[in-house]
């Protein structure tokens, strides 16, 4: 389980170049304040898909980069089954598996090796690594990549591989960072295959949070669905809840009356990363 309350998170960022005569000046324009995240809240349950649905620039990714420890937030709390990552830190991303938006595998190691070097640094000795990582070659159905420098992968192979990693050391909750970027039709139909397995009690009834902005992976894949907005959650529910919160039959009209409703943002100076 997730929980994620109040977070919030701002930057300073350099200040927009300037044009024209204003550029002629040598007066120093301040530096803008970006707020990533204003006050995000997530729930994510066992056993169940939680959508961070949110336009480019909501800040989800951000929120998810403080979820696995790679940024300070501000404000707010965070906690992976009931462990604060503030204070516990290695204890409660041992809990996690992230799949984050930069792949990040050695290009020259295979995926073998990229798998069984990330479940060693997960603690786990190294036939135990190789052995998961046949079991997640079978299940993701990459036996025929297991032993290939993963130099000049395909991005659906990257991403089988980039998964299968995150899973070595068989995490109870899973966080995925707009996974299907760059795939193929089948390379997203397997992935949304084995999420859905993932979550039933087979698949070892994972708590699984997934960033996206396609309207068409909530509703086919999620079975919550958080809305972010400007940095804030704006509306949670089923993809059905949300339907009626909107008074819409068509689930990408709810989004854009949930997400771009006026009062969402609070006019001050700055933007909202990603």
């Amino acid at each position: 389980m997730i929980r994620i309350e109040h977070l919030a998170k701002q930057f300073s960022a350099p200040a927009r170049r300037a044009s024209g005569l204003a550029a002629l000046s040598f007066e120093r324009t301040p530096a803008r304040t970006v707020h990533a995240a204003r006050d995000v809240n997530l729930h994510a349950l066992d056993g169940r898909i939680t959508g961070l649905l949110g336009p480019n620039g909501a800040g989800k990714t951000t929120t998810l980069r403080m979820l696995a420890g790679l940024i300070t937030p501000d404000a707010g709390r965070m906690a992976v089954d009931g462990i604060d990552v503030a204070s516990r830190p290695r204890e409660a991303l041992a809990r996690m598996g992230v799949l984050s938006d930069a792949r990040g595998l050695y290009p020259r190691l295979s995926a073998r090796e990229n798998i069984v070097y990330y479940g060693r640094l997960q603690g786990m000795e190294r036939d135990a690594a190789n052995a998961r990582a046949e079991e997640l070659a079978h299940m993701f159905d990459m036996r025929a990549l297991l032993d290939r420098r993963t130099d000049g992968f395909s991005q659906g192979e990257r991403m089988k591989t980039a998964l299968a990693r995150a899973l070595v050391h068989d995490p109870a909750n899973i966080v995925l960072d707009e996974p299907t970027n760059g795939l193929d039709v089948l390379a997203t139909r397997a992935l949304r295959d084995n999420l859905r397995w993932l979550r039933t009690p087979e698949g070892g009834a994972k708590c699984i949070v997934f960033s996206t902005h396609i309207m068409q992976e909530v509703e086919r894949l999620c079975d919550s669905v958080v809305v972010v907005s400007h940095g804030r959650t704006v509306a949670t529910g089923s993809v059905a809840e949300l339907l009626a919160q909107a008074g819409e039959s068509d689930f990408e009209e709810a989004f854009v009356k949930l997400a771009f409703a006026a009062g969402h943002g609070d006019g001050n100076a700055g933007g909202v990363a990603a």
